[in-house]
């Protein structure tokens, strides 16, 4: 039987545990608070338990796995166990436990047990590595999150735009899945390198050229689920944001195809004024983000439509 390792990671936060118990527990929500996490699928499985599919980096590679949970708000702990684990890690559990502090602050503990494939010592160092990383990543910026709590209503900006397409689903997510192609087939694309670690999974470095002319890098992680929706999550994001998550959906309506482009984005307050100038406010910003990201994404969703609706043979209006 393969050993069992342990570790530990505590941050101490200048918030009630109230506030930092809920943001762990909104699972859904993990994408715009933990820097690994890409997307989570929650589903509920009654009696204060549910599963998570979680896609996240390790060490630079992006791992997808299956955990349980359960969940105490009263004593308010988290305790998880890996159901379906990706090489190195054999098994994973752990749990969260939130513990308030006289001040009015709290303290957290990850408490992480785990076993590695044929308990290789390589395998044990590469969970230690990853652990370390990720638990320390993720406790940093759950600190800096539950702390900035009563801004996130300022801070948080999500919205969306759609066009409706007469064509398949299947040749609009296409397109878009076929990010390798892009800088052929859209102006404001001006760099773009692709990679697929795994089906279903993209690692995107892309230029991306604004309206006023600026170009900006970003590197995403996308997962798609053909042939309906594809999500991503930034790993480098513009300096006016701190996080920014987004998907395509692709829903069939009476009308015809609904294909949307939807953003989430956290707008990172100590970077508006070096941005956008002395006098820039949140407001500003919020402003500029809406708009510099729904060009693009509208660009992108109309060099879709044509695509699919050319291929379904719908003459152009």
């Amino acid at each position: 039987m393969a050993q069992t390792h342990h570790a530990r990671h505590t941050v101490t936060v200048a918030a009630p545990a109230d506030t930092v118990y809920g943001l762990l527990a909104r699972a859904e929500r993990w994408p715009h608070v933990f820097p690994p996490s890409v997307h989570v699928e929650q589903t509920p499985a009654g009696e204060g338990e549910e599963t998570l599919r979680i896609w996240a980096t390790a060490n630079g590679e992006v791992k997808a796995w299956t955990s349980r949970r359960r969940l105490d708000p009263v004593a308010r702990t988290i305790t998880f166990r890996q159901e379906v684990s990706q090489p190195p890690v054999a098994a994973m559990g752990g749990t969260w436990t939130v513990r308030p502090l006289p001040d009015g602050g709290s303290e957290v503990v990850l408490d992480h047990d785990f076993a590695a494939v044929d308990d290789l010592p390589e395998n044990v160092s590469w969970i230690e590595r990853a652990l370390d990383h990720n638990s320390g990543a993720e406790l940093e910026r759950l600190r800096a999150s539950a702390e900035q709590a009563d801004r996130l209503g300022e801070l948080l900006l999500e919205f969306e735009d759609t066009v409706l397409v007469q064509g398949r689903a299947e040749d609009v997510y296409d397109f878009v899945w076929r990010a390798d192609l892009w800088q052929e087939r859209l102006p404001h694309v001006v760099r773009l390198v692709l990679d697929e670690p795994a089906p279903g999974i993209q690692e995107l470095e892309m230029d991306t050229r604004a309206t006023d002319g600026s170009t900006h890098t970003t590197k995403s992680v996308r997962v798609g689920f053909a042939p309906g929706r594809i999500v991503y999550k930034q790993q480098r994001v513009p300096a006016l944001l701190t996080v920014h998550t987004g998907a395509w959906t692709l829903t069939d309506t009476p009308q015809g195809l609904s294909a949307t482009s939807r953003h989430t984005v956290v707008i990172n307050p100590d970077n508006v004024t070096a941005v956008l100038g002395e006098s820039a406010t949140v407001a500003d910003a919020r402003a500029f983000v809406r708009k510099a990201l729904g060009t693009n994404s509208l660009a992108t969703l109309g060099h879709a439509k044509r695509y699919a609706e050319q291929r379904a043979g719908v003459a152009a209006v």
